[in-house]
Protein backbone atom coordinates (compact mmCIF):
# COMPACT_ATOMS: atom_id res chain seq x y z
CA UNK A 1 0.00 0.00 0.00
CA UNK A 2 1.39 3.43 -1.20
CA UNK A 3 2.49 5.75 1.80
CA UNK A 4 1.64 9.22 1.92
CA UNK A 5 4.63 11.59 0.89
CA UNK A 6 5.32 13.74 3.94
CA UNK A 7 7.36 17.23 3.98
CA UNK A 8 9.83 15.09 6.12
CA UNK A 9 9.62 12.23 3.83
CA UNK A 10 10.15 14.02 0.77
CA UNK A 11 13.13 15.88 1.55
CA UNK A 12 14.91 12.52 2.84
CA UNK A 13 14.04 11.62 -0.82
CA UNK A 14 15.57 14.80 -2.53
CA UNK A 15 18.90 14.19 -0.27
CA UNK A 16 19.39 10.81 -1.61
CA UNK A 17 18.78 11.82 -5.29
CA UNK A 18 21.74 14.47 -4.70
CA UNK A 19 23.79 12.15 -3.01
CA UNK A 20 23.69 9.55 -6.10
CA UNK A 21 24.31 12.82 -8.56
CA UNK A 22 27.56 13.83 -6.28
CA UNK A 23 28.82 10.22 -6.99
CA UNK A 24 28.55 10.20 -10.28
CA UNK A 25 32.16 10.59 -11.96
CA UNK A 26 33.78 14.23 -11.88
CA UNK A 27 32.78 15.88 -15.39
CA UNK A 28 30.07 13.54 -16.12
CA UNK A 29 27.67 16.03 -16.22
CA UNK A 30 29.96 17.96 -18.80
CA UNK A 31 31.10 14.96 -20.95
CA UNK A 32 28.79 16.41 -24.02
CA UNK A 33 29.93 19.34 -23.83
CA UNK A 34 33.70 18.15 -24.03
CA UNK A 35 32.48 16.16 -27.20
CA UNK A 36 31.22 18.81 -29.19
CA UNK A 37 34.68 20.68 -28.26
CA UNK A 38 36.82 17.89 -29.29
CA UNK A 39 35.13 17.13 -32.90
CA UNK A 40 36.37 19.51 -36.02
CA UNK A 41 33.06 20.70 -37.84
CA UNK A 42 33.63 20.38 -41.75
CA UNK A 43 32.33 21.56 -44.37
CA UNK A 44 32.70 20.04 -48.16
CA UNK A 45 32.67 22.87 -50.56
CA UNK A 46 32.37 21.55 -54.06
CA UNK A 47 33.39 18.02 -54.87
CA UNK A 48 34.07 17.70 -58.44
CA UNK A 49 37.64 16.88 -57.96
CA UNK A 50 39.25 14.17 -58.77
CA UNK A 51 40.27 13.51 -55.77
CA UNK A 52 37.47 13.86 -53.79
CA UNK A 53 37.33 10.46 -53.02
CA UNK A 54 40.46 10.30 -51.57
CA UNK A 55 39.55 13.63 -49.11
CA UNK A 56 36.13 11.64 -48.56
CA UNK A 57 38.18 8.75 -47.28
CA UNK A 58 40.46 10.72 -45.20
CA UNK A 59 37.48 12.63 -43.79
CA UNK A 60 35.31 9.25 -42.46
CA UNK A 61 38.57 8.10 -41.31
CA UNK A 62 39.06 10.86 -39.05
CA UNK A 63 37.12 9.81 -35.25
CA UNK A 64 37.13 13.58 -33.88
CA UNK A 65 35.89 15.53 -37.59
CA UNK A 66 32.31 15.91 -38.44
CA UNK A 67 31.52 16.68 -41.99
CA UNK A 68 28.15 18.92 -41.28
CA UNK A 69 27.59 19.99 -45.28
CA UNK A 70 28.33 19.23 -48.88
CA UNK A 71 27.68 21.63 -51.24
CA UNK A 72 28.65 21.74 -55.62
CA UNK A 73 27.48 23.21 -58.02
CA UNK A 74 25.58 19.80 -59.41
CA UNK A 75 23.01 18.88 -56.76
CA UNK A 76 23.29 15.12 -57.60
CA UNK A 77 26.96 14.97 -56.84
CA UNK A 78 26.56 17.20 -53.43
CA UNK A 79 23.78 14.18 -53.03
CA UNK A 80 26.04 11.50 -53.68
CA UNK A 81 28.94 12.70 -51.59
CA UNK A 82 27.12 13.68 -48.61
CA UNK A 83 25.18 10.25 -48.10
CA UNK A 84 28.88 9.25 -48.15
CA UNK A 85 29.44 11.48 -45.19
CA UNK A 86 26.65 11.49 -43.58
CA UNK A 87 26.28 15.01 -44.05
CA UNK A 88 23.44 17.33 -45.42
CA UNK A 89 23.65 18.39 -48.83
CA UNK A 90 23.09 21.72 -49.36
CA UNK A 91 21.60 23.70 -52.12
CA UNK A 92 23.40 27.30 -51.27
CA UNK A 93 26.78 27.81 -50.43
CA UNK A 94 26.16 30.25 -48.19
CA UNK A 95 24.31 27.92 -45.71
CA UNK A 96 28.27 26.83 -45.07
CA UNK A 97 29.88 30.43 -44.46
CA UNK A 98 26.54 31.77 -42.58
CA UNK A 99 27.28 28.77 -39.97
CA UNK A 100 29.48 29.62 -37.05
CA UNK A 101 29.72 26.12 -36.29
CA UNK A 102 32.12 25.42 -39.30
CA UNK A 103 35.48 25.61 -38.81
CA UNK A 104 37.20 24.43 -41.92
CA UNK A 105 36.04 23.48 -45.13
CA UNK A 106 37.88 21.26 -47.92
CA UNK A 107 37.06 23.56 -51.65
CA UNK A 108 37.08 20.55 -54.66
CA UNK A 109 35.19 22.22 -56.84
CA UNK A 110 36.29 23.19 -60.48
CA UNK A 111 39.40 25.35 -60.72
CA UNK A 112 36.92 27.91 -62.06
CA UNK A 113 34.82 28.60 -59.06
CA UNK A 114 37.78 28.92 -56.52
CA UNK A 115 38.05 32.86 -56.57
CA UNK A 116 34.54 33.08 -55.38
CA UNK A 117 34.37 30.53 -53.00
CA UNK A 118 38.46 31.03 -51.45
CA UNK A 119 36.98 34.76 -50.95
CA UNK A 120 33.34 33.65 -49.20
CA UNK A 121 35.64 31.34 -46.78
CA UNK A 122 37.94 33.32 -45.86
CA UNK A 123 35.54 36.63 -45.02
CA UNK A 124 33.68 33.78 -43.11
CA UNK A 125 36.77 32.83 -41.39
CA UNK A 126 36.71 29.32 -42.08
CA UNK A 127 40.04 27.62 -42.27
CA UNK A 128 40.41 26.23 -46.24
CA UNK A 129 41.81 23.26 -47.78
CA UNK A 130 42.19 24.30 -51.57
CA UNK A 131 42.85 21.89 -54.65
CA UNK A 132 45.66 22.72 -56.64
CA UNK A 133 45.99 25.30 -58.36
CA UNK A 134 44.72 27.93 -56.52
CA UNK A 135 43.18 29.71 -59.34
CA UNK A 136 42.99 30.27 -63.09
CA UNK A 137 45.21 33.04 -62.80
CA UNK A 138 48.03 34.88 -60.79
CA UNK A 139 45.84 37.97 -60.20
CA UNK A 140 42.98 36.17 -58.44
CA UNK A 141 44.97 33.92 -57.16
CA UNK A 142 47.28 36.93 -55.45
CA UNK A 143 43.96 38.59 -54.28
CA UNK A 144 43.03 35.13 -52.65
CA UNK A 145 46.04 34.85 -50.67
CA UNK A 146 45.47 38.53 -49.48
CA UNK A 147 42.05 38.30 -48.12
CA UNK A 148 43.18 34.83 -46.66
CA UNK A 149 46.24 36.24 -44.43
CA UNK A 150 43.46 39.32 -43.38
CA UNK A 151 41.35 37.18 -42.36
CA UNK A 152 44.11 35.03 -40.43
CA UNK A 153 42.84 31.55 -41.31
CA UNK A 154 44.73 28.36 -41.78
CA UNK A 155 45.28 27.17 -45.57
CA UNK A 156 47.09 24.79 -47.62
CA UNK A 157 46.35 22.98 -50.32
CA UNK A 158 47.46 19.52 -51.90
CA UNK A 159 51.35 19.61 -52.69
CA UNK A 160 52.44 16.10 -50.96
CA UNK A 161 56.01 16.43 -52.35
CA UNK A 162 57.10 18.17 -49.93
CA UNK A 163 56.24 15.58 -47.42
CA UNK A 164 58.46 12.43 -49.20
CA UNK A 165 61.21 11.18 -47.41
CA UNK A 166 63.14 11.25 -49.93
CA UNK A 167 62.68 14.98 -51.19
CA UNK A 168 62.44 15.83 -47.11
CA UNK A 169 66.27 14.14 -46.75
CA UNK A 170 67.35 15.98 -50.27
CA UNK A 171 66.05 19.25 -48.34
CA UNK A 172 67.44 19.04 -45.68
CA UNK A 173 71.02 18.26 -47.23
CA UNK A 174 70.52 20.99 -49.81
CA UNK A 175 69.88 23.38 -46.10
CA UNK A 176 73.48 21.91 -45.12
CA UNK A 177 75.51 23.08 -47.96
CA UNK A 178 76.35 19.31 -48.53
CA UNK A 179 75.78 20.10 -52.62
CA UNK A 180 78.05 23.19 -52.83
CA UNK A 181 76.85 25.10 -55.45
CA UNK A 182 73.95 23.42 -57.20
CA UNK A 183 74.02 23.87 -60.90
CA UNK A 184 71.17 21.97 -62.04
CA UNK A 185 67.89 20.59 -60.99
CA UNK A 186 65.35 18.65 -63.02
CA UNK A 187 61.61 17.41 -62.11
CA UNK A 188 59.52 14.99 -64.31
CA UNK A 189 55.99 14.45 -63.19
CA UNK A 190 53.42 12.28 -65.82
CA UNK A 191 51.02 9.92 -66.40
CA UNK A 192 49.29 8.58 -69.35
CA UNK A 193 45.82 9.82 -68.49
CA UNK A 194 45.31 11.43 -72.23
CA UNK A 195 46.29 7.96 -73.45
CA UNK A 196 44.26 5.92 -71.19
CA UNK A 197 40.82 8.33 -71.29
CA UNK A 198 40.62 8.90 -67.80
CA UNK A 199 39.34 12.08 -68.32
CA UNK A 200 36.13 11.41 -70.76
CA UNK A 201 33.74 10.66 -67.64
CA UNK A 202 32.38 12.70 -64.91
CA UNK A 203 36.29 14.71 -64.75
CA UNK A 204 35.86 15.68 -68.27
CA UNK A 205 36.52 19.24 -67.08
CA UNK A 206 39.69 18.92 -65.91
CA UNK A 207 40.89 18.52 -69.49
CA UNK A 208 39.43 22.22 -70.44
CA UNK A 209 41.74 24.86 -69.58
CA UNK A 210 38.69 27.33 -69.82
CA UNK A 211 37.11 25.15 -66.68
CA UNK A 212 40.27 24.21 -65.05
CA UNK A 213 42.98 26.32 -65.45
CA UNK A 214 45.39 24.69 -67.16
CA UNK A 215 45.91 21.26 -68.88
CA UNK A 216 47.88 18.48 -68.73
CA UNK A 217 51.40 20.17 -68.40
CA UNK A 218 49.88 22.89 -65.47
CA UNK A 219 47.81 20.02 -63.78
CA UNK A 220 50.61 17.77 -62.69
CA UNK A 221 53.50 19.78 -63.73
CA UNK A 222 52.19 22.54 -60.84
CA UNK A 223 53.83 19.96 -58.12
CA UNK A 224 57.34 18.91 -59.45
CA UNK A 225 56.78 22.93 -60.16
CA UNK A 226 56.25 23.53 -56.09
CA UNK A 227 58.98 21.01 -54.95
CA UNK A 228 61.81 22.73 -57.36
CA UNK A 229 60.50 26.01 -56.07
CA UNK A 230 60.92 24.67 -52.32
CA UNK A 231 64.17 23.39 -53.09
CA UNK A 232 66.02 25.87 -55.27
CA UNK A 233 64.12 28.90 -54.23
CA UNK A 234 62.39 32.00 -56.42
CA UNK A 235 61.80 31.84 -59.73
CA UNK A 236 63.67 34.62 -61.99
CA UNK A 237 62.58 33.78 -65.43
CA UNK A 238 61.15 30.86 -67.41
CA UNK A 239 60.46 29.40 -70.79
CA UNK A 240 58.18 26.59 -71.67
CA UNK A 241 57.27 24.31 -74.92
CA UNK A 242 53.43 23.12 -74.17
CA UNK A 243 51.80 20.99 -76.68
CA UNK A 244 49.04 19.10 -77.57
CA UNK A 245 49.41 15.45 -78.40
CA UNK A 246 46.75 13.50 -79.08
CA UNK A 247 43.75 15.75 -79.59
CA UNK A 248 41.46 13.41 -77.50
CA UNK A 249 40.16 16.85 -75.20
CA UNK A 250 40.55 19.20 -78.29
CA UNK A 251 42.87 22.43 -77.67
CA UNK A 252 43.63 20.50 -74.24
CA UNK A 253 47.37 20.60 -73.65
CA UNK A 254 49.14 16.99 -72.62
CA UNK A 255 52.76 17.33 -72.17
CA UNK A 256 55.23 20.27 -71.71
CA UNK A 257 58.76 21.19 -70.77
CA UNK A 258 60.00 23.92 -68.73
CA UNK A 259 63.23 25.67 -68.35
CA UNK A 260 63.16 27.71 -65.19
CA UNK A 261 66.10 30.45 -64.37
CA UNK A 262 65.98 30.65 -60.57
CA UNK A 263 67.37 33.53 -58.59
CA UNK A 264 69.77 31.84 -57.32
CA UNK A 265 71.45 31.33 -60.48
CA UNK A 266 70.56 27.30 -60.56
CA UNK A 267 69.04 26.32 -63.61
CA UNK A 268 65.77 23.87 -63.77
CA UNK A 269 63.94 22.02 -66.03
CA UNK A 270 60.26 20.32 -65.73
CA UNK A 271 58.72 18.09 -67.68
CA UNK A 272 54.98 17.07 -66.87
CA UNK A 273 52.05 15.45 -68.80
CA UNK A 274 49.39 12.82 -69.38
CA UNK A 275 50.89 11.21 -72.84
CA UNK A 276 54.14 9.42 -70.96
CA UNK A 277 53.59 5.48 -70.67
CA UNK A 278 56.79 5.52 -68.20
CA UNK A 279 58.07 8.21 -65.91
CA UNK A 280 61.50 6.61 -64.25
CA UNK A 281 63.39 9.70 -63.41
CA UNK A 282 61.66 11.88 -61.56
CA UNK A 283 64.34 14.20 -59.53
CA UNK A 284 67.65 15.07 -60.12
CA UNK A 285 70.09 17.67 -58.36
CA UNK A 286 73.41 18.21 -59.78
CA UNK A 287 76.09 20.03 -57.71
CA UNK A 288 79.58 20.72 -57.40
CA UNK A 289 80.22 18.79 -54.49
CA UNK A 290 76.97 16.40 -54.67
CA UNK A 291 74.54 14.25 -56.97
CA UNK A 292 71.10 13.40 -56.62
CA UNK A 293 68.53 11.31 -58.25
CA UNK A 294 65.26 9.86 -57.90
CA UNK A 295 65.20 6.66 -60.21
CA UNK A 296 62.12 4.48 -60.21
CA UNK A 297 61.30 5.29 -56.68
CA UNK A 298 64.84 5.07 -55.05
CA UNK A 299 67.38 7.81 -54.13
CA UNK A 300 70.57 7.46 -55.60
CA UNK A 301 72.70 10.00 -53.25
CA UNK A 302 76.76 10.19 -54.50
CA UNK A 303 78.80 13.30 -52.06
CA UNK A 304 81.91 12.98 -50.00
CA UNK A 305 81.07 14.40 -47.15
CA UNK A 306 78.27 12.05 -46.26
CA UNK A 307 79.86 8.46 -45.55
CA UNK A 308 78.33 5.94 -47.37
CA UNK A 309 76.93 8.37 -50.05
CA UNK A 310 78.86 6.35 -53.10
CA UNK A 311 75.55 6.89 -55.84
CA UNK A 312 76.16 3.59 -56.67
CA UNK A 313 73.03 1.99 -54.57
CA UNK A 314 69.86 3.13 -53.08
CA UNK A 315 69.93 4.95 -50.25
CA UNK A 316 67.77 4.70 -47.62
CA UNK A 317 68.99 6.72 -44.58
CA UNK A 318 65.87 8.86 -44.64
CA UNK A 319 64.08 10.65 -42.75
CA UNK A 320 59.99 9.25 -41.87
CA UNK A 321 57.29 10.84 -44.10
CA UNK A 322 55.21 13.96 -42.90
CA UNK A 323 51.56 13.17 -43.28
CA UNK A 324 48.93 14.29 -46.41
CA UNK A 325 48.55 17.72 -46.36
CA UNK A 326 44.65 17.14 -46.16
CA UNK A 327 45.43 15.42 -42.74
CA UNK A 328 48.42 18.29 -41.36
CA UNK A 329 45.36 20.68 -42.42
CA UNK A 330 42.52 18.85 -40.46
CA UNK A 331 45.42 18.27 -37.23
CA UNK A 332 46.04 22.39 -37.75
CA UNK A 333 42.17 23.27 -37.36
CA UNK A 334 41.81 20.98 -34.68
CA UNK A 335 44.66 23.27 -33.16
CA UNK A 336 48.00 21.25 -33.07
CA UNK A 337 50.79 24.16 -33.77
CA UNK A 338 54.05 24.39 -35.96
CA UNK A 339 52.70 22.11 -38.69
CA UNK A 340 54.18 23.19 -41.93
CA UNK A 341 51.59 24.04 -44.00
CA UNK A 342 52.06 25.12 -47.46
CA UNK A 343 51.45 29.31 -47.15
CA UNK A 344 48.37 30.61 -49.30
CA UNK A 345 51.29 33.20 -50.91
CA UNK A 346 53.22 30.28 -51.79
CA UNK A 347 50.42 28.26 -53.96
CA UNK A 348 49.81 31.64 -55.85
CA UNK A 349 52.97 31.82 -56.51
CA UNK A 350 53.53 28.79 -58.59
CA UNK A 351 50.16 29.42 -60.18
CA UNK A 352 52.04 32.92 -61.54
CA UNK A 353 54.58 30.58 -62.42
CA UNK A 354 52.77 28.13 -64.19
CA UNK A 355 51.17 31.36 -65.87
CA UNK A 356 54.31 32.29 -66.97
CA UNK A 357 55.22 29.42 -68.99
CA UNK A 358 52.62 28.89 -70.80
CA UNK A 359 52.08 32.49 -71.95
CA UNK A 360 55.93 31.71 -72.09
CA UNK A 361 55.26 28.74 -74.64
CA UNK A 362 52.75 30.53 -76.60
CA UNK A 363 54.88 33.83 -77.46
CA UNK A 364 58.32 31.98 -77.67
CA UNK A 365 59.98 33.74 -75.01
CA UNK A 366 61.91 33.66 -72.50
CA UNK A 367 59.24 35.09 -69.69
CA UNK A 368 59.29 36.02 -65.53
CA UNK A 369 56.09 35.60 -63.59
CA UNK A 370 53.93 38.78 -62.63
Amino acid sequence: MNQPVTRRTFVQKVGMAGAALAALPAGADSASSAEQQRTLTVALVGCAHSHTPGYVKKLKASPDVKVKYVWDADAKRADKWAAALGARAVPDDAVVWSDPQVQAVFICSQTNLHHRLVLAGAKARKHLFVEKPLGMTGAECREMAGAIEQAGVLFTTGYGMRTQPAHRFLKEQITQGTFGQITRVRASVCHDGSLRRIFDGEIHWMADPEIAGCGGFGDLGTHGLDLLVWLAGGVEQVVADIKVVTGRYGRCDESGEALIRFRSGVTGTLAAGWVDVANPNTLEISGTEAHAAIVQGQLYFKSAKVPGADGKKPWTALPSALPHPADMFLSAAAGKADLPLVSAREAAERVSIMEAMYRSSAERKWLSPL
